[in-house]
């Protein structure tokens, strides 16, 4: 049976441009379909920089009754509505403002798709996102389908105005213009170890056939304090943090680290009080799960809830978090002696000077 193959390369016009995404389009018109497709025969519909969603969709639809088995294969830029801030495959004309009205909503592929048998349709995807749009991935999942295989990228955003390729789309063109198509999971890692050196794969999201999770999270987050972009660092551990909490519980050592993370993470981006209150429900969790007073983790969350409390500078917000901090240095009294005391006499002087 032969396979049907979208082609699908949209950017938007003008300074919101992050990615030359027709770029890539000769060089996957130079493939064979059926390489493409994986069959032995296909027919290969192209769009490039569509004007219209419902262009788009017209032809998304036509491929997704097609029998047999699609392959789709996207490079972009995503966008946010501004009333629902859901994502959307920007056309020619879009822009922050006007792409709820001439963007690709993008639960429109998960809509079209999903009364497609489940094993026959396969989805790459080389995108690109502004920071509003990295923040909510970083937050939610890219929602393709349940039944599909996804793979890709989801670039981060650059830290400078330029115009970047689809870097990860031309790595899998040019390994299927060998005439030979493997797994989409090998072909996938193949084209990752070709644009790891120069796009720095370890702060993109990496799309697999589970859905957007950065292929190393710490380097993720790492590179997004080094780069001063603290929100989206603190909204990934977050996001591991309550996948963690699903998964294994509230006082799971996974979910643990997490808030660990979240707290180093206050305090490198200069929130001593966001920081202070994370260690103290950290320290809390691990005392109420039956962790000894003078555990190493224990004592390592009160010392460092401690420390952080003594940088807080607003007099209101310092005085309400000592009681919290003084019982729990009732209980857990750490190895520096007159730790206790210590803080009971700055509560002291902040009553007086409150």
């Amino acid at each position: 049976m032969p396979g049907t193959v979208l082609l699908l390369a949209a950017s938007p016009a003008g300074r919101g441009c992050l990615v030359d995404a027709a770029s890539v389009l000769p060089i996957l018109a130079a493939v064979p379909p059926a390489v493409l497709s994986g069959t032995d025969t296909a027919n290969v519909v192209e769009l490039a920089d569509p004007l219209e969603p419902q262009a788009v969709l017209t032809r998304l639809r036509a491929a997704a009754v097609a029998p047999g088995p699609l392959t789709v294969f996207v490079a972009g830029q995503l966008q946010l509505d501004r009333r629902q801030h859901l994502p959307h495959l920007a056309l020619a004309r879009s822009t922050p403002s006007t792409v709820r009205y001439n963007g690709f909503p993008w639960h429109w592929i998960r809509e079209e798709l999903r009364l497609r048998a489940p094993g026959s349709t396969s989805l790459v995807l080389d995108l690109h996102a502004d920071h509003e749009t990295w923040r909510w991935l970083l937050a939610n999942p890219l929602d393709s389908g349940r039944n599909h295989a996804v793979y890709g990228r989801i670039a981060a955003p650059p830290n400078r105005r330029t115009l970047a390729g689809p870097a990860y789309m031309k790595a899998v063109a040019t390994l299927l213009r060998s005439g030979h198509r493997p797994p989409l999971d090998q072909l996938h890692q193949q084209a990752l170890s070709r644009i790891a050196p120069e796009a720095g794969v370890g702060i993109d999201i990496v799309l697999t056939a589970q859905g957007p999770v950065p292929s190393d999270p710490h380097a993720a987050i790492t590179s997004a304090v080094q780069t001063g972009r603290h929100a989206d660092a603190d909204a990934l551990a977050a996001r591991y943090e309550q996948t963690a909490v699903h998964t294994h519980g509230h006082a799971s050592e996974e979910a643990l680290h997490w808030g660990e993370v979240r707290a180093d993470l206050a305090m490198l981006a200069g929130d001593p009080v966001r920081s202070c209150r994370t260690w103290l429900t950290v320290a809390s969790s691990r005392l109420s799960a039956g962790q000894a007073p003078d555990a190493p983790a224990v004592e390592a969350a009160v010392d460092r809830a401690h420390h952080q409390w003594g940088q807080i500078h607003d007099t209101a917000l310092a005085r309400e978090l000592g009681p919290v901090l003084v019982e729990l240095r009732s209980r857990v009294p750490g190895r520096r002696r007159g730790a206790l005391e210590n803080v009971h006499r700055q509560l002291r002087q902040l009553q007086v000077s409150g």
